[in-house]
């Protein structure tokens, strides 16, 4: 049946190999491997800037060129990152697009984040000084990088951004129950044929809810897609870039447990690489 099945799909002229992505325009977007054939001197220029050194040690296990190729992320487009965090891919993210593209780093709602008003000040001051950060990381101009927080969207942002990036961000809101806010807030921000890439630490497919709720980190790649699709998200791709079999990702204080923040100084994790993870491309659905 198996074999008849794929006859048939070959046939008919249906793709079974690589996928090759349709824009909302019904034009043909290029597969991962020609996308990163056609950006790969901007993404090695990127990389292997020098201000990168001491980050590079982690490129073996975040792989970013492959990633961003996969994300489709041109160096001339607007993307928004995130919950940027301790600036790992803000640094390269501002080398790549700060000659012809815009870096945006989206920080949490402050209002549904916390109660505090003290602390609600600081998103706002982080989300203000991201621009002079990612200057300082790259060298370049403060005016090519920005922050916003995703309370009220100015309505000049509004179906802007070419494509967010979520890069092991979303336990946090996710463990707080503020993920779907924060999700509806990027799709606002997204152009029509924009689209979310989501890095995220992988729990077990079997894994308990009480594992997999963001408290230890960790995500199912099957609730991940539901949650997404409930916000109004299409699965474009998925991929296993970023995934890693020596992770059994059954840590008593989860992902943190993991390098490279070994929080627990686990011998046995060391060596072991980064946690399991899911790479996820998702569209606007109309």
């Amino acid at each position: 049946m198996k074999k008849l099945i794929l006859a048939l799909a070959t046939a008919s002229g249906l793709a079974i190999a690589a996928p090759v992505l349709a824009d909302h325009h019904g034009m043909k977007t290029d597969t991962a491997d020609s996308f990163l054939k056609t950006h790969a001197e901007a993404l090695s220029g990127a990389i292997n800037h020098p201000t990168r050194a001491e980050d590079a040690t982690r490129d073996q296990f975040r792989n970013p060129e492959e990633t961003l190729a996969f994300f489709r992320v041109a160096p001339d487009m607007k993307v928004g990152e995130y919950s940027p965090g301790g600036g790992w891919y803000s640094r390269l993210l501002g080398h790549y697009l700060g000659g012809e593209g815009q870096l945006v780093g989206l920080y949490t709602n402050p209002l549904t984040a916390t109660s505090d008003p003290a602390r609600q000040q600081r998103v706002r001051d982080m989300a203000a000084g991201f621009g002079a950060e990612v200057a300082g990381y790259t060298g370049l101009p403060a005016e090519k990088f920005s922050g916003m927080t995703l309370d009220a969207i100015p309505d000049d942002q509004k179906g802007t951004f070419d494509r967010i990036l979520v890069i092991r961000a979303l336990h946090s809101p996710t463990r707080s129950g503020t993920a779907d806010t924060e999700i509806r807030a990027m799709r606002e921000l997204l152009k029509d044929d924009g689209m979310i890439g989501i890095v995220q630490h992988r729990a077990k497919a079997d894994a308990a809810w009480s594992y997999a709720n963001g408290s230890k980190g960790y995500l199912r790649e099957a609730d991940m897609i539901d949650f997404m699709r409930l916000q109004g998200f299409e699965l474009v791709e998925r991929s296993d870039i970023n995934a890693n079999p020596n992770d059994t990702a059954d840590h008593a204080q989860g992902v943190w447990e993991m390098p490279p923040s070994l929080a627990t100084k686990r011998e046995d994790l060391k060596g072991k690489g980064e946690s399991d993870r899911m790479t996820l491309l998702f569209k606007k659905a109309q």
